[in-house]
């Protein structure tokens, strides 16, 4: 019997399931070599506890000793850390929920399963190219965010150990110790803003895969297409984007609660009649609260504007139905005569929006949200009832990036801004009155 037996999946099938397998030589291998740098790989026993050990190590511990031991109570004006308590409590709070959902996703999930890498067998040949050159350069945006700020942060801590701000020679040698308490230091900030940067462009990356899906989804009205794929291509993005949703929906609602009480705590402590400002003292607080504005930015941006792109699905819709409901009145009113000034009229409407203009149409006009006219090529096996239940469907089925029920979209991002500025003129106004 096992002579006679066919195989149910031919050479090249079984090939392209075999890319979601598990390979230490597949497109993860480098970023799986990248966490195991970063000590956040915990696949096994070990890893795991080398992970968790610097994570409290250079999370939390070193933060503690460098604010109540190292801080130089008797230095003079350059030299004194008045904003130090807020700067660690503030990346510790971010470092330490990056690592804890990072932490569970690749846990629960397993990192092909969490970066949808198992989902791609399904998808075009553009969408894998695309999401595969998006995964290779997210280490190097993690990159190009953090090395400036570390920079900064490294001629600050140089200058400041150098210039015998700290004397505290519990190695026996002064300037050894000074060393290891620098070295230690940029180590935990570099930990902490790595760790953070790299939960956000991670949410970057997943929802840049949702966009390539999106834009080849769009394709379908441009072909003729049956309205059960379409229907069930859009219900799978549908639904990847609830998956999304749900797994990072804590991460950034905690983000935007630890983001804010940071940025009001040093807008109230820096508004104090008592308080100096200077490079020296408040130059930690601003590199710090330009980290967790970026990380918060990236988030932000990245889920409105895939929130963005699945809605402009129900414009398209909605101007392929029309493009084909018209084109199917041109089709039967063809032996009928009309007049020239009707012919005009038609040419007239055939060229709104189809030319070349020299005005710009802004950067994000692309396949999905333009001013174009679409050629009507499923006019012909699509149906007008069909069609226009379709549209209904995308109008009452709106998909996008939720948290807990509220869609994160611009008008979300205007709500956000106004109570935001709302507290900041309220706070300014409390500071203001009491000096």
């Amino acid at each position: 019997m096992g002579e006679t037996m066919e195989l149910l999946v031919d050479a090249g099938t079984s090939k392209m399931f075999r890319r979601n397998m598990s390979d230490a030589q597949d497109e993860l291998h480098s970023f799986r070599a990248y966490l195991k740098w970063m000590c956040v790989d915990q696949s096994n026993i070990w890893t795991a506890c080398l992970s968790w050990f610097l994570f409290i190590f250079l999370g939390l511990v070193v933060p503690s000793v460098s604010h109540f031991w190292l801080a130089c109570s008797t230095c003079d004006a350059k030299h004194a850390r008045p904003y130090d308590s807020v700067v660690q409590l503030s990346l510790s709070s971010v470092a330490a929920l990056s690592f804890v959902c990072l932490t569970r996703f690749v846990k629960t999930y397993g990192l092909k399963r969490f970066l949808f890498f198992d989902k791609l067998c399904v998808e075009s040949g553009t969408v894998r190219q695309g999401y595969t050159d998006q995964l290779n350069r997210s280490l190097k945006i993690v990159a190009v965010f953090v090395l400036p700020c570390f920079i900064a942060e490294t001629a600050y801590k140089v200058w400041w150990y150098a210039s015998g701000a700290s004397r505290i020679p519990f190695l026996g040698i002064a300037w050894l110790s000074d060393t290891v308490a620098c070295v230690t230091e940029l180590c935990s900030w570099l930990y902490r803003t790595t760790v953070f940067f790299l939960v956000c462009v991670l949410f970057r990356l997943i929802c840049n895969l949702q966009v390539l899906r999106l834009q080849d989804f769009a394709q379908v009205f441009h072909v003729d297409s049956d309205v059960g794929s379409v229907l069930s291509k859009h219900l799978r993005i549908r639904r990847h984007l609830r998956i999304i949703s749900h797994r990072y929906r804590a991460f950034i609602l905690c983000c935007l609660i630890l983001v804010t009480g940071s940025q009001f705590t040093s807008l109230l402590i820096t508004t104090k009649a008592t308080s100096q400002l200077n490079v020296y003292k408040a130059g930690e607080l601003a590199m710090c609260s330009i980290t967790l504005l970026t990380g918060l930015c990236i988030l932000l941006r990245s889920a409105t504007k895939i929130t963005h792109k699945a809605q402009a699905i129900t414009r398209l819709a909605a101007k392929w139905h029309v493009c084909a409901t018209l084109d199917t009145f041109e089709a039967s009113e063809g032996d009928m005569p009309r007049s020239p000034a009707a012919i005009h009229g038609h040419q007239a409407f055939l060229h709104v929006g189809t030319d070349d203009e020299s005005d710009d149409a802004g950067d994000e006009e692309d396949d999905i949200d333009n001013n174009k006219l679409i050629p009507a090529y499923a006019c012909s096996t699509i149906s007008f009832q069909k069609r226009q239940a379709l549209v209904t469907y995308f109008e009452n089925n709106r998909a996008g990036i939720t948290i807990y029920g509220f869609v994160l979209d611009r008008s979300t991002l205007h709500t956000i801004f106004g109570l935001e500025l709302s507290l900041v003129l309220w706070l300014l106004g409390k500071t203001i009155v009491s000096l």
